[in-house]
């Protein structure tokens, strides 16, 4: 029997939670300050949260210290390098262009949130901006600033998430290459090569 769930409407939000402090609310932001640019310039991890009329999508994405470049003080790129093709994240901004940025960084309790309206180029000096050694993005991710804030790190902490004793042993979950040989149905494919392609792939193919 399929238990029925009775979901909260925001009435019952307001009466669960306390609004945000004041401090809270001026601190979002809706240009770079010096303290934003500071955690840009190390910034190495974001993840994208984009949207359309027919789907949602949140992807990774991962570089140098400074993947997300400024162009001004309300305005920020990041290149699009190799992915699996599906290039949802693309699509979704052609169609509507509200995206969501989430930075981690490694060893620290604390995010960084962009939230804005993003668009695509392939402008010879966004790109040239944007280029790791003698490798070129095909096209830039332009977002134009609509709030820039920080959030706590509770979650992380929770997670213990930068603890050596939090990272999970490969040998409890199947490998990437009994995933992809199951959920693709590659039956004439033995799993170790689908692995050895898989890591050669996660080191020799980033640009």
């Amino acid at each position: 029997m399929t238990k029925e769930i009775t979901f909260l409407t925001n009435d019952d939000l307001d009466r669960m939670y306390s609004p945000p402090g004041s401090q809270v609310m001026r601190a979002i932001k809706t240009h770079l300050t010096e303290y934003h640019l500071a955690y840009l310039e190390q910034a190495s991890f974001f993840v994208l949260a984009s949207g359309s009329e027919t789907g949602l999508d949140a992807s990774p994405r991962g570089g140098s210290p400074g993947v997300v470049q400024v162009i001004d003080d309300k305005t920020v790129c990041f290149a699009d390098w190799p992915g699996n093709n599906k290039i949802e994240s693309l699509r979704n901004i052609v169609q509507h262009p509200d995206v969501g940025m989430l930075f981690l960084f490694p060893g620290l309790d604390v995010f960084m949130r962009i939230n804005g309206r993003a668009g695509l180029t392939a402008d010879s000096e966004v790109l040239e901006l944007l280029k790791e050694g003698a490798r070129i993005p095909k096209l830039a991710v332009v977002v134009s600033i609509s709030e820039i804030l920080f959030h706590c790190g509770r979650a992380i902490n929770r997670a213990a998430l930068w603890k050596p004793e939090s990272h999970i042993d490969r040998q409890s979950v199947p490998s990437v290459g009994q995933v992809m040989k199951a959920l693709a149905e590659l039956d004439e494919v033995p799993a170790q090569e689908l692995d050895q392609a898989y890591a050669k792939g996660m080191i020799e193919d980033l640009y």
